[in-house]
């Protein structure tokens, strides 16, 4: 069994790493969420990972960027190249730390919900920017997990991050 084991977890570390996708992070949950933040973080003038971050998410995947107008819920929906060409930029221009500061995670079978409190900054050590919540559905495909969706809101006046997703 043991030796089953080992070749299975050498096999999906091989189709990892010709897919493009780190094997540590697509073993574990942890490591898809580590990936998540690593990917958009960085100083001003560092370009982005977005091979590494594309091999997070399914074909097609969708991104989901809530705010609000005129008190009305507005969601913008993306593709992974759309949300590269709306943030990349703006990040490598101005510096970008989002760190995670909660996690609750509902796992049944090969699935998973993560809600993911975060808190951005421009620099390690500057002011948070924004906090918010990252909603990501996840599954597991027998020899990694795969994002299928993320969608976040960020808190504002009227939108407080709720008690139970705080640290």
């Amino acid at each position: 069994m043991r030796t089953l084991t080992t070749v299975l977890l050498l096999c999906a570390a091989a189709w990892a790493q010709q897919s493009g996708a780190r094997p540590q992070d697509v073993a574990t949950i942890d490591g898809v969420v580590a990936a998540y933040y690593d990917v958009v973080t960085g100083p001003a003038g560092q370009p982005r990972d977005w091979a590494r971050d594309r091999n997070l998410y399914i074909p097609g995947v969708k991104f989901v960027a809530m705010s609000e107008k005129d008190g009305k819920p507005v969601a913008q929906v993306m593709t992974h190249e759309q949300y590269v060409q709306r943030v990349n930029d703006w990040l490598v221009k101005n510096g970008f730390v989002e760190k995670e500061i909660h996690r609750e995670v509902r796992h049944f079978g090969n699935m998973a919900h993560v809600w993911s409190t975060y808190e951005s900054r421009q620099k390690a050590d500057g002011p948070v920017i924004a906090r918010g919540i990252n909603s990501l559905e996840l599954y597991w495909d027998g020899t990694r997990w795969w994002v299928a969706a993320a969608v976040w809101d960020e808190e504002r006046n009227g939108n407080p991050i709720p008690k139970e997703y705080l640290p």
